[in-house]
């Protein structure tokens, strides 16, 4: 069930960006948001807890700030994998991240 909250909620999130920011096209439909979230998921599932690890020393010395930058390594590696999403600067992907970030807070918040 929680895999399943995370992955909607990294669609719905997807689907935000690319509403707000200037910067974030996502060229697709529901299959390539629903794809796109499931790569973020996955990502984040495996990907991130090992970074964090890795991180560790730079996320206490930063009070947690640094899982921003992590946060968007892999937004940045989810768009490079699909070609239907294009971050076209460096501030659509902060602001991409940041609304993926707080999407995620709150999936985390109602799946406890």
């Amino acid at each position: 069930m929680n895999f399943i909250l995370r992955f909607l909620g990294n669609s719905i999130a997807l689907y935000l960006a690319n509403q707000t920011v200037e910067g974030f096209v996502f060229r697709g439909d529901l299959k390539e948001y629903l794809v796109a979230g499931a790569l973020l998921t996955i990502l984040n599932i495996g990907l991130k807890p090992v970074l964090k690890i890795i991180m560790g020393p730079l996320i206490w010395l930063t009070l947690g700030l640094f899982t921003l930058v992590i946060n968007g390594a892999i937004v940045w590696v989810v768009d490079y994998f699909v070609d239907f999403i294009v971050i076209q600067d460096f501030v659509a992907l902060i602001w991409t991240t940041v609304i993926i970030t707080l999407i995620g807070i709150v999936t985390r918040i109602i799946s406890k």
